[in-house]
């Protein structure tokens, strides 16, 4: 009999890779992911979910690197699997261009990144603008197939899932041993922190087979990105704003700026529009503690706050909360895990 009682909290891609990770590790824990909302509605859902990086302050860079790497990895090794269309995942190729060269010219993702080099002068060209790129195959993710594989992966696993908006952790203390949160924004209410924002990103997904390299500008705000039935062309990342609704602006300046990097675009026929609202934070928080609720001190892991890097980030940081939940299982006195 399955013993201890694992809540996992959020349906997105760092929710459901963590739920993943325990649930195949674990076999001796009950695992539940429990959301208010899930795919195909949540902002993973919104995402490119082209696997890209940023530097994070104050988290040591050899765990940012185990991060992307476990995490590319995994994704890596789905694109060139027999089970790439089913969940999703393709390799994909194209240019980050600059319009100045960048401080870093090898981030500390490039040398996972297949190819990672610098762009010839010829390749330049076709971006007068720019003065600096690099050339690079990644992962692309579409979560839209991808989290339905996951789910599917995680019940196969013997995982449970429900429907439901969770407001205070407190609703869960009578029911589960160890709380996982992937709450990513919701975070602000649920477990009061205030470090957590919106940063608010408008896509628009276009159809135009003849595109097959991406092309990402180097400052993360324009970006064109094929995937396996669509083009996101994008984008916007306003910090602090809640709106959840397209902005005629926004579409209009995101289009203006794509079709300059890629005439052809100003022929592509439009499929739809999305908003999602990224979980900022100046790092992610990848970390355990005790939490008073209901009269004990309940374990509580956090995996949220990835920014605009979960789908990057999502199996990594999965793989930390794996190792921090069996922290939790190591401690718990011997008859709470029969």
């Amino acid at each position: 009999m399955k013993s201890v009682r694992v809540a996992v909290v959020g349906a997105g891609v760092v929710g459901f890779s963590t739920a993943v990770c325990i649930a195949e590790a674990l076999p001796s824990c009950s695992v539940t992911v429990l959301a208010e909302k899930f795919s195909p509605d949540t902002t993973s859902d919104v995402a490119a979910g082209i696997v890209f990086a940023t530097a994070f302050p104050d988290i040591p860079l050899e765990r940012q690197r185990r991060w992307f790497k476990d995490s590319f990895d995994h994704l890596l090794a789905l694109a060139q699997s027999e089970e790439a269309p089913e969940a999703g995942v393709m390799m994909s190729s194209g240019y980050q261009i600059f319009r100045e060269p960048p401080a870093d010219k090898n981030p500390l993702w490039s040398e996972f990144a297949i190819g990672f080099r610098e762009m010839s002068d010829s390749e330049l060209k076709r971006f007068p603008e720019h003065t600096f790129g690099q050339a690079l195959t990644t992962v692309k993710c579409e979560c839209s197939i991808y989290l339905p594989w996951l789910e599917k992966r995680f019940r196969k696993a013997g995982g449970k899932v429900e429907q439901r908006k969770i407001n205070s952790l407190q609703e869960l203390s009578s029911s589960f041993d160890i709380i996982v949160n992937c709450s990513g924004l919701g975070s602000r209410s649920l477990v009061g922190d205030s470090a957590v924002y919106p940063v608010r990103g408008q896509v628009f997904k276009v159809e135009a087979p003849w595109l097959k390299h991406f092309i990402r500008d180097g400052d993360g705000m324009t970006y064109i990105y094929p995937g396996i039935h669509s083009v996101t062309v994008g984008g916007t990342r306003q910090q602090g704003d809640w709106r959840l609704h397209a902005d005629r602006g926004d579409s209009e300046a995101i289009l203006e700026r794509c079709c300059r990097l890629e005439p052809s675009l100003r022929g592509a026929r439009v499929l739809g529009e999305r908003v999602g609202l990224r979980p900022g934070r100046k790092n992610p928080r990848v970390e355990r503690e005790a939490v008073q609720l209901g009269g004990r001190r309940v374990p509580v892991v956090h995996n949220y706050g990835h920014g605009g890097w979960g789908v990057t980030l999502a199996w990594g940081t999965a793989r930390d909360a794996l190792g921090l939940v069996r922290q939790c299982l190591q401690e718990m006195p011997p008859r709470a895990k029969l």
